[in-house]
């Protein structure tokens, strides 16, 4: 039974590998669009920047573990592929933003990675030592599933996907069932309880993108459909064109011509009258 766990236990590791692996592909879209924009306006570079944190902290953990291989792998291709991005991210942003990035990778690789090391291997010995790594690990794998919020939020503010990969939420939901089962599995919560959230926040994201990728289709076509706020009449004769006259002032000039043409009806009308059925006329066109 226990060969039988095991084999469960790789096999989805396995996948948890394979799917994790387009996981980390998954922004090429977006940073393709910075290199074709020459900006990283619309774009956060915290998302990589916690990642690049969390698959740190993921290695240091699995060497304190025991039959973890799969983990040091992936995060290891994690750790390259994600210092690539924040690297093209800064070469594109803007120097405040670029300032702010660079803030923020001192504060979490140097910074927080650092203190961390220092103080389980001082601090703590054998399966504490791994079992506080572990909660940390834990946290801050949180931490990356949340990080897309920022991008929910800017989803739901803006009503586009732009800025939100559909390929990374699927992938990040695949990813998040696999490792699931496989932290399920060996036995390790660590691994497990984090992508309970991973599984939520990637659908949420999902159901997002279909939502407001509609309504970007629906305000598309609305702004092909000609603009027919003004009817304007375009009268044009064989020599000339006249102004143009819109339905409303048609309507005036017809009232006008029956003025006209009842006046001549007049003629057999006393002069006061005659002035009273023009006044009463005139107020009718001006209404």
């Amino acid at each position: 039974m226990a060969g039988f766990s095991d084999h469960w236990t790789f096999a989805f590791g396995v996948l948890g590998n394979i799917i994790s692996f387009f996981v980390f592909l998954s922004p090429l879209p977006t940073f393709y669009n910075i290199y074709k924009k020459k900006s990283t306006e619309g774009y956060q570079s915290i998302p990589y920047a916690v990642a690049l944190f969390s698959a740190m902290l993921w290695i240091y953990y699995a060497f304190l573990k025991t039959n973890t291989t799969l983990l040091v792998t992936i995060n290891t291709f994690g750790c390259f592929i994600e210092t690539l991005y924040v690297g093209f991210y800064l070469f594109y942003a803007p120097k405040k933003v670029r300032v702010q990035t660079i803030k923020l990778l001192l504060l979490l690789v140097v910074g927080g990675f650092g203190a961390i090391v220092l103080v389980t291997q001082f601090l703590f010995k054998g399966a504490i030592r791994a079992q506080i790594v572990g909660w940390i690990c834990l946290v801050f794998s949180l931490c990356v599933f949340v990080a897309p919020l920022c991008i929910v939020r800017q989803v739901i503010k803006t009503k586009s996907v732009e800025y939100m990969p559909f390929l990374l939420s699927v992938f990040l939901t695949l990813s998040a069932v696999m490792w699931f089962f496989y932290g399920l599995l060996l036995k390790d919560f660590n691994i497990a309880i984090p992508n309970v959230l991973g599984f939520i926040f990637g659908i949420l994201q999902m159901i997002l993108y279909v939502m407001y990728n509609k309504k970007e289709e629906v305000v598309i076509k609305e702004q092909n459909l000609p603009e027919l706020k003004d009817h304007v009449i375009i009268l044009e004769d064989d020599k000339k064109k006249l102004p143009e006259l819109s339905e409303e002032q048609i309507i005036n000039i017809m009232k006008l011509g029956s003025l006209v043409y009842s006046e001549k009806n007049y003629g057999n009308l006393t002069e006061d009258a005659k002035n009273d059925k023009v006044v009463s006329k005139l107020q009718t066109v001006e209404a």
